[in-house]
């Protein structure tokens, strides 16, 4: 993985955690921790696992029109809940459609054909960056949660390009990206219980790799936490000014909320890229949807996630889950790339706007499910917090410097909303029409949260 280096956060007059939350990881990474009581993790215990499975061009009695098609059917493998389709090169569009259906592990009936979501390209890390333009990095769709399935039927059709307004010349051929694979993922069983050993071998997790990510939450909760609690506005409040000298004397911070950390969902730390990477500060906030469906349920919420963890870093060669936050439909927050939750930790999730913001994801697909009211909730309380850290008004506007997209080219300054939804910054349908429209409420509950 590229970009293994710990990166200390650059320091600015604007910035209000810099300084301060930087030298609290690097110190935290220097205590002399118990060693494990076992040197070697059982690797055999780790849980889960990503299979991928190359396509094949379809039979001619599967085939529908004259576009080239692949697929592959399979019947009883070993037990997935995720499922996407990846392709070599990640700058590659996949111009088509993607459906899939999966066998019921438990009742071994075969779901209908679901439509999986292709326009994947516009998350991810900024092109040119070290994460983005590393080897490892491919096209893929975004994932699809399936529940429990142990047979599986994809097919994949290619569309012709859309020729633009004016041209002469006659519509692209329909191709199909080469290297077409279909990536199984089993996100394996749930996060260790409060208490076990930070490296224990069932939850798969390095001993090193393990303390570096709960070491970087230790300036908002104890070592090897599974979440971080909530706290009232005053304790909040008390906590900025303990954390930060340059904190106002009357801060506009909303009350932080509970948030499940990375080892509460049972994160396995051996597979992302090492160290952590910053940014100055956190300007604003891109709402996504994962776009997996809705299909789950809020206790399944660790298991999707750790599902969409595996797809991010094994089936699409990224460093980490590329969004910094994800909340379920039951309004409950998770931490998402490592780094530490009070942190500027850049992610990968919106393509030129990734330095000095941070990405939150619903898990679901929104674009005519309506959101959850305390998904919409979490998401206001999650901004008031996390933008208060860093002097930002949910309410206001703000300037990111593109870092390249279909919208604005690379080096350009942009105007964008501080709680901004992800089609903001890229011509996409994410974060879903219905939770778009659900950003004003965003907004105006976070700054009633702030106490604006």
């Amino acid at each position: 993985m590229a970009m293994r280096g710990f990166l200390t956060p650059s320091l600015g007059a604007s910035s209000l955690v810099a300084s301060s939350l930087g030298v609290a990881c690097v110190a935290a990474l220097a205590l002399p921790l118990a060693p494990p009581a076992h040197a070697a993790p059982d690797v055999s215990a780790v849980p889960g696992s990503t299979r991928s499975l190359p396509l094949v061009p379809l039979t001619r009695d599967r085939v529908l029109g004259s576009a080239p098609q692949q697929g592959l059917f399979r019947a009883d493998i070993d037990r997935f809940s995720l499922v996407g389709v990846a392709w070599d090169d990640p700058d590659a569009e996949l111009r088509g459609r993607v459906q899939v259906r999966t066998r019921s592990a438990a009742t071994g009936t075969w779901s209908g054909w679901q439509d999986v979501e292709t326009h994947n390209t516009d998350h991810g890390a900024d092109p040119g960056t070290a994460e983005r333009t590393s080897r490892g990095v491919r096209g893929a769709t975004a994932p699809l949660w399936v529940n429990d399935s142990d047979g599986v039927d994809v097919r994949v059709r290619a569309e012709p390009a859309a020729t633009p307004r004016g041209s002469r010349a006659g519509a692209r051929p329909a191709v199909l990206p080469s290297g077409l694979r279909l990536e199984l993922v089993d996100p394996g069983d749930e996060a260790p219980p409060e208490g076990a050993p930070v490296d224990a071998p069932r939850t798969g997790l390095h001993s090193e790799a393990a303390i570096a990510a709960s070491a970087t939450n230790t300036d908002v909760t104890g070592f090897g936490a599974t979440e971080i609690p909530e706290l009232s506005r005053e304790a909040t409040e008390q906590e900025l000014a303990r954390l930060h000298e340059e904190a106002q004397a009357k801060p506009y911070i909303g009350a932080r909320p509970k948030i499940v950390t990375r080892r509460g969902w049972g994160a396995d730390e051996s597979l992302r890229g090492g160290g952590f990477v910053y940014t100055k500060r956190v300007k604003a906030a891109f709402v996504h949807h994962t776009a997996s469906g809705n299909k789950y349920s809020c206790s399944q919420a660790p298991s999707v996630i750790r599902g969409i963890y595996r797809y991010h870093v094994t089936s699409m060669g990224w460093r980490d889950l590329g969004y910094n936050f994800l909340v379920d439909k039951c309004g409950t927050l998770y931490e998402g790339r490592a780094g530490g939750v009070a942190k500027a930790v850049l992610g990968a999730h919106t393509l030129g706007f990734n330095t000095d913001s941070m990405g939150v994801a619903v898990i679901g697909s929104y674009g005519s499910t309506k959101p959850a009211g305390a998904a919409v909730t979490a998401l206001a309380r999650l901004t008031a917090w996390k933008l208060g850290l860093y002097g930002a008004d949910p309410r206001g506007r703000t300037s990111l410097t593109s870092g390249g997209g279909n919208l604005y080219p690379k080096g350009t300054s942009v105007r964008l909303n501080v709680v901004s939804g992800h089609r903001d910054g890229y011509a996409t349908d994410c974060p879903g029409t219905s939770l778009y429209a659900k950003l004003g409420t965003v907004r105006s509950s976070a700054a009633r949260y702030q106490g604006r």
